[in-house]
């Protein structure tokens, strides 16, 4: 969920800027003043910054060098009440992303300056990515995948990936869909063309329609302009549509026709256009049980999944959890300007004992998490924040041994202090050691430690 952050002193204005995007789907986080800006500004990451030109103690203006300079990536939209042109104008020249008059014209004339600005700063991490890419950092080979299962989605990728064919990529969420479909189109005769990425359930069905196909100027209230979509901004490269499920279907009559006869109108047009797109698709549902249902076309299901391709779990590929783990702890403490923790043999038997329902992006985001709350090492008392409804019992096993062991060496290994501060009798202290110790000489003469 992307994270939109509103400054404005005006309260009654800032509630319905925070109504609007809280109905769309955004987490909201507001503000009255720079001070609040550059306070919350300084606390959480977000998408996008939505400031008032005109606040106490200030301006707009600082608030936009802050951004600037502290997180560059982050566009900001300036909110101008109306005369104010020249002053939008010096916002845009030091860099602002977009900017609104002020009262609103209608709520889509917000909500198209936000999908603006989280085009732009997605455009800037394609290309980020891209830069990666031909490095050679970013392809099917260098992903990490040891796991029999992972490896021969791997190989099915790379069989279909010079080829034409439109894919569906399937799997649960946070399995890595989109990393997939990027390494289908790197290994594809577009691959010195754009990638473009659209997820189908972050947009209503009305703004969906305008993404994907583009519109007119005027073609509804709020459209300025002409607007190209993402099928025209992906000609002649890959356009990924990630939880394709999601589409009403009135736009999978439309989709289908795009993939039948590469043509379209924009919004609110009459010229066909004409587009050379491959398709790559992705769903965390059963397209077959929604066909069945009446929710997905036969049609349109039959034209997607010419070439199907699942992706397992990470609780199936268990294998690759812990060099996953390493990555993104490397990763996220390289961004830090930090050396990487390491995994203790503890944390590693926690993470893999864990199911991760949320998958890799759950795995990269609680190492995220090490990265910057741990020191030289990880233990497993350090991921006590899984939920404790996922834990296998090992995770106990290993959080009880680690706060055992923490216990004997704050009181000098003394057994009874250390039984007195967790709480427990000498004999049950006496009792887990024993267990770990016979659990550790079991492990020794399997080959495991």
């Amino acid at each position: 969920m992307e994270r939109i952050l509103v400054i404005d002193d005006d309260a009654g204005f800032r509630e319905l800027l925070e109504t609007i995007l809280s109905t769309d789907g955004y987490e909201v986080d507001s503000g009255g003043s720079v001070a609040d800006g550059v306070r919350l500004g300084s606390k959480r990451h977000y998408d996008v910054v939505l400031t008032d030109l005109r606040l106490p103690e200030g301006s707009g203006l600082d608030l936009l060098r802050w951004f600037g300079e502290e997180m560059p990536d982050t566009p900001v939209v300036m909110i101008t009440a109306f005369g104010a042109i020249e002053s939008a104008v010096e916002a845009m020249r030091l860099g602002a992303q977009d900017y609104l008059g002020k009262p609103l014209n209608s709520p889509d004339e917000l909500r198209i300056a936000i999908h603006r600005a989280l085009d732009q700063r997605r455009a800037k991490r394609e290309s980020a990515l891209m830069q990666e890419e031909q490095m050679g950092r970013f392809d099917c080979g260098g992903m990490i995948a040891g796991d029999p299962k992972m490896t021969a989605a791997l190989e099915l990728a790379r069989k279909v990936a010079p080829t034409n064919a439109t894919v569906l990529l399937t799997g649960e969420s946070g399995t890595g869909k989109e990393v997939l479909a990027r390494c289908i189109h790197l290994n594809s005769a577009r691959s010195e063309r754009v990638f473009v990425p659209v997820n189908c359930a972050a947009l209503s069905p009305t703004l969906i329609e305008s993404e994907l196909f583009g519109h007119e100027k005027g073609a509804f209230t709020g459209a300025v302009g002409q607007h190209l979509g993402r099928f025209e901004r992906a000609h002649g490269g890959t356009l990924f549509l990630d939880e394709i499920g999601e589409l009403d279907g009135n736009l999978q009559a439309k989709l289908l026709r795009v993939l039948q006869e590469k043509t379209f109108e924009r919004v609110g047009g009459t010229r066909q256009i004409t587009v050379d797109v491959r398709v790559i698709a992705a769903t965390n549902r059963n397209l077959k049980r929604l066909v069945a249902d009446g929710g997905f076309r036969e049609d349109l299901f039959y034209r997607l999944n010419r070439f199907p391709l699942e992706i397992p779990p990470l609780r199936d590929r268990l294998s690759d959890v812990e060099p996953l783990a390493a990555h993104f702890l490397a990763r996220a403490a390289r961004e830090l300007g930090k050396p990487a923790p390491k995994l203790t043999k503890a944390a590693v038997r926690a993470i893999q004992s864990y199911r991760w329902p949320g998958n890799v992006r759950e795995l990269e985001n609680i190492m995220e998490r090490m990265a910057i709350l741990c020191g030289e090492r990880v233990d497993a008392a350090d991921l006590s924040m899984l939920p404790m409804e996922d834990r296998r019992p090992v995770l106990w096993r290993e959080i009880e041994r680690q706060a055992i062991e923490d216990a004997l060496r704050a009181n000098g290994s003394s057994r009874t202090q250390a039984a007195q501060q967790l709480g427990i009798s000498v004999r049950t202290l006496q009792y887990r050691l024993k267990e770990y110790q016979s659990g550790e000489d079991a492990a020794a003469e399997a080959g495991e430690v």
